[in-house]
């Protein structure tokens, strides 16, 4: 008896609903149809590609298994990404491909071998001597300049990243450090840069590691006595991409050997890229001669992104997508979603999947409760013009008061109060809580956070301010 596609996928769908939850597989699983089976490949059809995306990023694992179960080894699975139209109409379409054929209607076919998407670093200790040792990079080729779309917000480290793209190594912007909160694009931008230069200099090795792992793989050569080739491996490379090196505050053998590395790196004239969530100033227990060198280059911050670059993010997810929505309804979500990037990313996903499962057509109603739902499930950052509003009301003076020059102790106290719960309340740097509050340096936001703390143990009166002042933000 012949095997045929339902079959394969009925099988799989069997394993998989034992493995996940119900909720899960009837939204990830349930819409998706079988289509043919080619000798070892199955084809299945999937509603969009942010769809594809989303199976790739959360269920690889899942379906390989599956998949390897019903198939054996060297099952393959091939999206083809049919989507149908939110408006009138239920014509399907495909994704909106910049090129002649934009228009076509075919299904889109995307060949995915079931593999994971981030192998593990080759070889990450080579014999010394060894120099045309292969380094794969490690980057996600997804995040480019092409879709980091520049807003105020950006432009400073945008720019920056550009300039070290065309010329690694060869500007003054050397290390680039990327500083910012969560979800504002530091990891994007480090691949976009690591994927451009890759792209005009293929000759050059660029690697993207997190100092996590950087940590894990020292730890390792430590184990194993090969801290020699550990260090080794990593002056071969020619563009070094570190992603969230606050990671290595306190850890004072793994900062030893990165300060050795860089310092190689940086006198042969190859190209050093940070990311932290904090501004070098802000950086605790990462060590002195280390930080002195993260100041060498540029330290660019990524900061929240404004209302229209917000709308120029939506409108460019939505055209990636293929679905057409409203101006009413972007606004409405860029209004109302404005912490980060990846928020306002997953609510526009979370909009799109209600409408393509439900078969609705978005309205703003839809986008109201989508959005509604999203917003009380998401920690809410305070953020620090709204922190020295309670404030300034509690005190009963005005922010422009609390902003000011003067001495006055009610009003110095108040303005340190401010300060104390946006450095406890927000990811911001203490540099930028400063600025935003009377043009005060960081020094000065790190003495009134110090004396809050004191007055609190010593003052009753000022501790029932910062009781009171607490429940205002809870």
């Amino acid at each position: 008896m012949s095997v045929n596609a339902n079959d394969v996928w009925n099988d799989c769908l069997t394993f998989i609903k034992d493995n996940i939850q119900p909720q899960a597989y009837k939204t990830w699983f349930e819409p998706i149809k079988p289509v043919k089976l080619t000798e070892n490949a199955l084809s299945v059809q999937v509603p969009s590609k942010f769809f594809y995306e989303w199976l790739e990023e959360h269920y690889v694992k899942l379906l390989k298994v599956a998949l390897t179960k019903s198939l054996g080894e060297g099952a393959k699975l091939v999206y083809i990404i049919r989507m149908e139209n939110t408006y009138g109409n239920r014509e399907p379409f495909t994704e909106k491909i910049p090129s002649a054929n934009r228009h076509s209607h075919a299904p889109q076919e995307i060949d995915v071998p079931v593999r994971s998407k981030s192998p593990e670093l080759k070889n990450p200790f080579v014999i010394p001597g060894i120099r045309n040792v292969k380094i794969e990079s490690q980057l996600n080729p997804n995040y480019n300049f092409d879709n980091f779309l520049e807003g105020d917000s950006n432009r400073l480290a945008r720019s920056a990243g550009m300039a070290v793209a065309n010329k690694p190594g060869g500007t003054s912007f050397n290390p680039l450090l990327i500083f910012g909160g969560v979800g504002l694009g530091k990891t994007h931008l480090a691949h976009a840069i690591g994927v451009e230069i890759k792209d005009k200099y293929p000759e050059r090795t660029v690697l993207y590691i997190s100092a996590e792992k950087f940590t894990q793989q020292y730890i390792e050569s430590v184990k194993k006595n090969t801290r020699n080739d550990f260090i080794h491996f990593y002056q071969l490379i020619d563009v070094l991409i570190i992603d969230d090196v606050q990671f290595l505050s306190g850890k004072s053998g793994t900062q030893d050997v990165f300060f050795h590395i860089f310092n190689h790196l940086h006198q042969n004239g190859k190209q050093v890229i940070l990311t932290s969530d904090k501004a070098p100033v802000d950086m605790q227990d990462i060590e002195q001669r280390l930080l002195s060198r993260f100041k060498w280059g540029l330290s660019a911050e990524l900061q929240t992104p404004d209302f229209e670059t917000r709308i120029s993010i939506l409108k460019n997810k939505l055209y990636k997508d293929g679905v057409e929505m409203s101006d009413d309804i972007i606004d409405y979500v860029a209004k109302n979603i404005k912490t980060n990037v990846r928020e306002l990313e997953g609510a526009i996903i979370s909009l799109i999947a209600q409408s393509s499962f439900n078969k609705k057509e978005v309205t703003l109603d839809l986008a109201q409760q989508v959005v509604e739902k999203f917003v009380k499930n998401t920690k809410r950052e305070v953020s620090i013009d709204y922190i020295q509003k309670v404030v300034s009301d509690y005190f009963e003076m005005d922010v422009s008061t609390l902003q000011s020059k003067t001495r006055k102790r009610h009003i110095v106290q108040a303005r340190q109060l401010a300060m104390f719960f946006a450095k406890k309340f927000t990811k911001a740097s203490l540099a930028s809580i400063g600025t935003q509050i009377g043009k005060r340096d960081h020094a000065t936001v790190l003495h009134a956070c110090k004396t809050v703390d004191n007055l609190a143990e010593t003052d009753k009166q000022f501790k029932k301010y910062i009781e009171d002042l607490t429940k205002k933000f809870s």
